[in-house]
C-alpha cells in the first residue's frame, strides 16, 4: 500500500466524522427546540337537546257501516227454489214470506204422515172401544180377568202407536212450513245467495237481513296495536262520502281471534247517533284515541344504524360517545326512542358519520376555544 491510498483513507474517515456530528447536532437541536406539530381542526357538530313531550297516541283505521244485528237466513229443508219475493235493499217486516221451495215431495211425506196417523188413530178408537166392553163384561164376571187385560194391552200399544204417528204428522207438517223462507225481524235485505231453480240443501244461507235500530262501524286491528284497543275506548267517526259530518262512539266488541287469512282481529264500534246520510255499507274512517304519553322523539337523520342496533351520538363533557337506542316506531320525519335516552341529553342531529368514539367536538354556534 502507497502513501497516496493512506491519505485517502484518512480523509475518508475524516468526513465520516462530521457527517456524524452534524446528526448529532441536529438531533441535540431537535431535542431542545421541538417544532410545532399541525393541529387537527375540531369539528362542528349540530346537536338537539333532549326532552320529554306530550304526544297524543291515536291511529286511524278504514272501517264499514254495518248493522249492529244481522241474520243469515236459511231453509230447515233442501229442495229446488221455485220463488223469490224480494230483491237487495228491500224493506221486509217479521213473518214476511222470502223465499220458497218446490214443496211437491214433502208434501208426499205430509200426505202419507197424515194417513198413518189416521190409521193409528182407528186403530185406538177399535182398541179403546173393546177394552170398554170386555171391562164391562168383566165387572159382570162375564169373562176373565187374564182376557180383559190383554184388551187392556192392545189398547195401550194403539195408543202408543198413535202418539207415534202424531208425532210423525207434526214433523211432516213442520217440514211442509219450512219451505217457506220467513223474515225473522223487521229490516233490511242486504244479501241474496239463491235465485229461482237453485237446489239447495238444508243450512244454507240464502238471505242476510239487517235488523232495523242501530248501526255500527266494523274495523279490522293488527295484532300488534291489540294492546291499545279497549272496549268502552272513545272513537271519532266520519265518513268519506259525507264532508264534514263526524260522530262519537266507543269500542263495543272485540273479537278474541284473529281472521285465519289476514290475521287482524275484528272490532264493533258503537255509534251514539248514526247521521241518517250514513247508508249500510258506506266507508267510514275511525280514529281511536289511547290517551297522551310523554314520549322522547329525535330526528330520524340522528339515527346511526350499525347492524341489527340503533344508535345515537350523545355530546357529554365536549366529546362524541355513541349510546345505544331502542325505537318504537314513526311519528313524522321523527323517531320514538323508547330507552337509552334520557331528558336533557345532547343528541347529534348533523353529521353522524363522521364522528369517532371520543372524539372532541365543537357545537354548532359556540365560539371556538
Amino acid at each position: 500500500m502507497n502513501l497516496s491510498e493512506i491519505r485517502l483513507t484518512k480523509t475518508q474517515y475524516i468526513m465520516l466524522g462530521i457527517a456524524a456530528a452534524a446528526f448529532i447536532g441536529w438531533r441535540a437541536y431537535a431535542v431542545l427546540h421541538p417544532a410545532a406539530t399541525e393541529e387537527r381542526p375540531v369539528p362542528v357538530v349540530r346537536t338537539m337537546t333532549v326532552g320529554a313531550t306530550a304526544a297524543d297516541d291515536k291511529a286511524v283505521y278504514p272501517g264499514e257501516v254495518r248493522g249492529k244485528y244481522e241474520s243469515s237466513l236459511a231453509f230447515q229443508v233442501a229442495g229446488k227454489i221455485s220463488a223469490r219475493h224480494i230483491n237487495l235493499g228491500d224493506q221486509v217486516h217479521a213473518g214476511q214470506i222470502l223465499m220458497e221451495i218446490d214443496p211437491q215431495d214433502i208434501q208426499q211425506n205430509y200426505n202419507a204422515a197424515q194417513a198413518a196417523w189416521q190409521a193409528a188413530m182407528s186403530n185406538y178408537e177399535l182398541a179403546r172401544d173393546n177394552y170398554r166392553r170386555f171391562s164391562a163384561l168383566h165387572e159382570k164376571g162375564a169373562v176373565s180377568t187374564m182376557m180383559r187385560d190383554q184388551y187392556k194391552t192392545q189398547l195401550d200399544a194403539a195408543e202408543a202407536s198413535l202418539n207415534s204417528a202424531q208425532a210423525q204428522l207434526t214433523a211432516s207438517r213442520n217440514q211442509m212450513s219450512y219451505t217457506q223462507l220467513k223474515a225473522d225481524h223487521d229490516g233490511t235485505v242486504s244479501a241474496i245467495s239463491g235465485e229461482i231453480g237453485q237446489v239447495i240443501g238444508a243450512g244454507t244461507p240464502m238471505v242476510t237481513i239487517v235488523q232495523d235500530g242501530n248501526r255500527e262501524i266494523r274495523i279490522f286491528i293488527p295484532e300488534n296495536r291489540l294492546d291499545r284497543i279497549k272496549p268502552n275506548q272513545p272513537a271519532v267517526i266520519t265518513f268519506w262520502a259525507l264532508n264534514n259530518i263526524t260522530a262519537a262512539g266507543q269500542v263495543s266488541e272485540i273479537a278474541p281471534m284473529a281472521d285465519s287469512v289476514t290475521r287482524t282481529y275484528q272490532v264493533k264500534v258503537a255509534v251514539d247517533a248514526m247521521p241518517e246520510q250514513a247508508k249500510l255499507g258506506m266507508t267510514a274512517k275511525v280514529t281511536l284515541h289511547a290517551g297522551s304519553e310523554n314520549v322522547i322523539t329525535i330526528p330520524s337523520g340522528a339515527i346511526y344504524q350499525t347492524g341489527e342496533q340503533s344508535q345515537v351520538w350523545v355530546i357529554r363533557d365536549r366529546k362524541a360517545r355513541l349510546v345505544n337506542v331502542a325505537t318504537a316506531g314513526y311519528e313524522g320525519n321523527n323517531v320514538k326512542i323508547v330507552s337509552g335516552l334520557a331528558k336533557g341529553d345532547v343528541v347529534v342531529t348533523g353529521g353522524v358519520n363522521k364522528l369517532a368514539e371520543g372524539q372532541e367536538v365543537r357545537l354548532e354556534g359556540s365560539e371556538s376555544k
